[in-house]
């Protein structure tokens, strides 16, 4: 701790500017009389921190955009409007933490702590213990269709670690082009360009990503939500899956599948993941962090054998793997079927949720529409041509009512149909009711003036 808030505030302060390489853990700890693994855990949370980057070969540096006022990652929800006053958040990036199953999981990390021996509390090993991935694999296979073995699953920090280990992996590669969504989530651009690849935008559509497109473009490799797509909710057509396995095998490219809501929407009306149709093409990613916590940091990565073992191998350069008590306490966690009754706890919550914005659309904004589908944490609301997006989200604002509009998760800058983006995440059936009914105040507010004649023409 010493070591990694000593760093932080060199960085702060610009002591250490962006660009400056740093020592390798191994001479720093050689300088400073302590073990390597002293640095080497400092390291790697400065790094998820965003405050250092570390690549084979380049050595560990201060990253260029250090965020050092706020320390955010890429990938975190963005801050750039801090509104302390504001009354209501309706912006993604958020998860119900409210609901946590505190008392559950402290049942499950209790017993795995009493039952801990040398083993357990040693280092885990680097791709994740190996009940917790057995049990995990298990899970994934039972509730997404996931065709995988143990061996090549890997328990991550989080997506994020997964994404930036795939990136580095298809980099090796010889990629220089990751094809994402647009409209999509701009932190996953911003960190897939930091990592050395250049994000190419293939628009979605109402069958989701489009193919041809895609097809057309020069990437090898693309990042899809295929099961409820980020932001708009519409889901990958049938045939656009089968479409999109066919472009993996034809171009020898890799599919990855981001699967971050999943157990959020309504069992008879999920899909299975689109790895089950290819499991040599498609690198399957999940998180607990929209599901239980962000702040448990555990996610996953299941791919094909060769492609796994090329992530270790980056791994093994990075960091010295996850905490292996929490990985045994997540496993228990879905063992003891606590994390099936939690996901449909929340499920019937964001129903209830959902059903509110449909409601409150009907009367606070006549003319818009919902275009995203039945589940998930957020609701792409189309709105009329004539309605100004940008100023509706400042007006909104204005009544204390924070939200963002459609453009910004638009990769393009070609011109968009209005919309917004409304999370319900963190707010429940009362302050959706309350914050859309200012947005709605706003809304007639623009719709009216548009609608005043103008008396200075008329008189002329």
């Amino acid at each position: 701790m010493q070591l990694r808030d000593s760093l932080r505030n060199l960085v702060e302060s610009e002591t250490l500017k962006p660009g400056t390489r740093i020592p390798s853990t191994r001479q720093l700890a050689v300088d400073i009389g302590v073990s390597r693994s002293v640095v080497v855990e400092a390291y790697d949370q400065l790094t998820a921190e965003g405050y250092l980057t570390s690549r084979r070969g380049s050595g560990t540096c201060v990253a260029e955009h250090t965020g050092a006022k706020t320390g955010a990652s890429a990938l975190a929800p963005l801050a750039e409007e801090p509104a302390p006053d504001a009354r209501w958040d309706l912006r993604t990036g958020t998860s119900n933490t409210i609901d946590f199953p505190r008392a559950e999981w402290l049942r499950c990390m209790t017993a795995v702590i009493n039952e801990a021996g040398h083993q357990e509390l040693g280092y885990a090993p680097l791709a994740g213990v190996p009940h917790a991935r057995h049990v995990l694999t298990g899970y994934l296979g039972r509730v997404r269709g996931v065709r995988n073995r143990p061996e090549d699953l890997m328990i991550t920090s989080g997506f994020a670690q997964g994404l930036a280990l795939v990136c580095r992996v298809l980099l090796d590669r010889g990629h220089t082009t990751l094809a994402v969504e647009d409209p999509g989530h701009p932190g996953e651009r911003e960190f897939i360009a930091t990592s050395g690849l250049r994000p190419i935008g293939i628009p979605v559509d109402a069958d989701g990503l489009d193919v041809e497109r895609l097809e057309a473009s020069a990437a090898r490799a693309v990042l899809v939500t295929p099961a409820n797509q980020f932001p708009t909710g519409v889901r990958l057509s049938r045939e656009r899956r089968a479409q999109l396995v066919a472009w993996a095998r034809k171009v020898g490219g890799c599919i990855l599948e981001d699967d971050f809501d999943s157990g959020l929407l309504d069992t008879a009306d999920r899909p299975p993941a689109l790895q089950s149709l290819a499991p040599d093409r498609v690198v399957y990613a999940g998180s607990a962090s929209k599901t239980l916590a962000p702040a448990l940091r555990l996610g996953w990565l299941v791919g094909p054998s060769d492609f796994m073992a090329s992530v270790e191998h980056v791994r093994a350069g990075w960091d010295i793997g996850c905490s292996g008590l929490e990985q045994l306490a997540f496993a228990r966690f879905i063992d003891t079927g606590a994390f099936d009754r939690h996901q449909r706890r929340l499920r019937t919550e964001f129903r209830r949720r959902r059903r509110t914005v449909r409601a409150q659309l009907d009367t606070q904004l006549p003319g818009a529409w919902l275009l995203s589908g039945p589940g998930g944490l957020q609701a792409y609301i189309r709105l009329p041509p004539h309605i100004d997006e940008q100023s509706l989200v400042r007006a909104a604002r204005h009544r204390s009512v924070l939200l963002r509009g459609g453009r910004h998760y638009a990769a393009s800058t070609a011109a968009s149909p209005p919309a917004l983006v409304i999370s319900y995440a963190t707010a429940n059936c009362t302050a959706l009711s309350r914050s859309l009914g200012e947005v709605g105040v706003a809304y007639r507010e623009q719709s009216e003036r548009r609608e005043e004649p103008d008396i200075s023409r008329r008189t002329t």
